[in-house]
């Protein structure tokens, strides 16, 4: 693993002290982990690839940035944090966390979706490497 894993226990506390907490009504994680079936089989039923050892991930931190404070002005969304690898990881290793808080489920699950949807779809390249 190319970075230290933070804490989602730590990520709760903290975020149950914020001073938004009081308009969270709850509080969803995402943990992305490098798996050991490649992308393009699970998504488009390619075979023959061979298993996934590790990938090569890199983000656009600046872009991160952007994307929690936009995240903030979506309906209900009180609280986000996120947290993302880089460089080489094995298969079981974390790419990525994310924690957002909102007021009510419907607000909570469709900011996480479209938050993890961003960043995967825009923000982070990952390869992956091969046995």
């Amino acid at each position: 693993m190319a970075k230290t894993e933070p804490s989602v226990d730590q990520w709760l506390h903290e975020a149950k002290a914020d001073p938004a907490a009081a308009q969270c009504g709850m509080f969803l994680t995402h943990n992305g982990v490098v798996r050991i079936t490649p992308k393009a089989q699970v998504r488009e039923g390619v075979e023959g690839l061979g298993d996934v050892v590790a990938v090569e991930f890199s983000y656009d931190a600046e872009g991160l940035a952007a994307a929690e404070a936009e995240a903030l002005t979506w309906p209900g969304v009180y609280y986000v944090r996120t947290w993302l690898n880089e460089g080489r990881c094995e298969v079981g290793d974390s790419l990525m966390y994310v924690l957002i808080g909102a007021d009510i489920r419907p607000n909570c699950i469709d900011a996480l979706q479209k938050l993890v949807g961003h960043i995967k779809n825009e923000l982070v390249v990952e390869k992956e490497l091969f046995a």
